[in-house]
């Protein structure tokens, strides 16, 4: 039988435990300067012990290469970050061993600001990404709403890959039943 002061205790510590387990993982940071730009969604990041990280930016999907508007989402992403020093934060790996991140870097028109304009924001603002819905259940409502949004304005102006008349999202490109 549990004594009094023992019930006690172990109500007095659940709330303190329920709280830990409530509490979301921090997700981890990298710091370091693009060194490649793959294509629309995928980086390279040198950090200062001269350790390379290959990052896959998160909730978007760019156009493939080979697709319409492939290159183009390359350069745009090239031109906003390559050279430049970033922040990388993340929580997980892709199963090609990719980090899948957010890359925060430092407005071209404010440089003052610093690294408070996220990448795959201003892929999908650009129209040069999708917002990727698949992983919408994964990011906070606040930057469900921005992604979400950001593509509804690019997709109504008709901006980068919008300009088509129905563009291939990236994901049924790579399905088999595709090609």
């Amino acid at each position: 039988m549990m004594s009094a002061r023992s019930f006690y205790s172990n109500l007095i510590c659940l709330p303190a435990i329920l709280l830990l387990v409530a509490i979301p993982s921090f997700a981890k940071t990298i710091e370091g300067k693009i060194v490649k730009v793959a294509d629309g969604d995928t980086l390279t990041v040198l950090d200062s012990n001269k350790e390379r990280y290959r990052i896959r930016l998160t909730e978007i999907d760019a156009p493939e290469k080979r697709q319409p508007f492939g290159n183009a989402s390359r350069k745009k992403l090239r031109d906003l970050v390559s050279g430049k020093e970033v922040r990388v934060e993340f929580e997980k790996y892709d199963r090609y061993g990719r980090i899948v991140g957010k890359v925060w870097v430092t407005p071209p028109d404010c440089p003052k600001c610093g690294k408070t304009l996220d990448g795959g924001l201003a892929q999908v603002t650009s129209g040069m990404a999708w917002w990727y819905r698949k992983y919408a259940h994964e990011q906070s409502a606040e930057d469900r709403g921005h992604y979400e949004v950001a593509e509804q304005e690019a997709k109504a102006k008709r901006v980068g890959l919008w300009q088509e008349k129905n563009p291939v999202p990236p994901w049924e490109y790579r399905h088999p039943s595709h090609k």
